[in-house]
């Protein structure tokens, strides 16, 4: 792979870029601390702004490691940070990327998550040479993986009761797709 770290992606609607100083309050307020948007994610709802903060504080001191890749969604119409999307596994030995998601539920249901994970497939694929992207979901979770058909991934099956999510021990439905599927 050809780590290029986090690096700034346009799309028609969106802006994916790194968290800048003073976002905390966006992150807390689009999405963090919504139970709804973390019912199903591996991390727990942020109870109040100092957490936002401490979260972008961590993000921002690892942003000069090349083999660090986390973004915020940032709508160019309101200009402001609705959601976040990340690799959170690298997988150097068989050159493929994990890549997990959430939005805020006001913008859920408006192909935003899904022209963000395509830029990203685009991105990994072309810039820095993946050969696989996967992604997974809780199956109670459906939305999420319909964003995940919707960008050309294909369900590879689903493992009973092999993650852990907000939700306690729960089922996991992988999803991915490789470099010789976008032709």
């Amino acid at each position: 792979m050809n780590h290029l770290g986090t690096q700034t992606i346009e799309t028609k609607r969106l802006i994916l870029r790194k968290y800048k100083d003073g976002e905390e309050k966006y992150v807390y307020k689009n999405w963090a601390s919504d139970d709804e948007v973390t019912k199903y994610l591996t991390w727990q709802t942020h109870k109040d702004v100092s957490v936002s903060k401490e979260w972008i504080d961590f993000l921002k001191s690892n942003y000069d490691r090349k083999d660090f890749y986390e973004w915020t969604i940032v709508l160019k119409e309101i200009d402001e940070p609705i959601g976040s999307i990340s690799v959170v596994e690298l997988k150097e030995n068989i050159n493929a990327v994990h890549i997990g998601y959430c939005i805020g539920r006001k913008w859920w249901h408006q192909g935003i998550t899904s022209e963000a994970l395509s830029a990203l497939i685009d991105f990994f694929f072309d810039k820095v040479g993946v050969d696989r992207i996967e992604s997974r979901h809780d199956p109670r979770n459906v939305n999420s993986g319909k964003v995940m058909q919707k960008c050309g991934m294909k369900y590879e099956g689903t493992m009973r009761k092999a993650d852990v999510n907000n939700q306690g021990i729960c089922d996991c439905a992988y999803y991915a797709i490789l470099k010789s599927d976008k032709g």
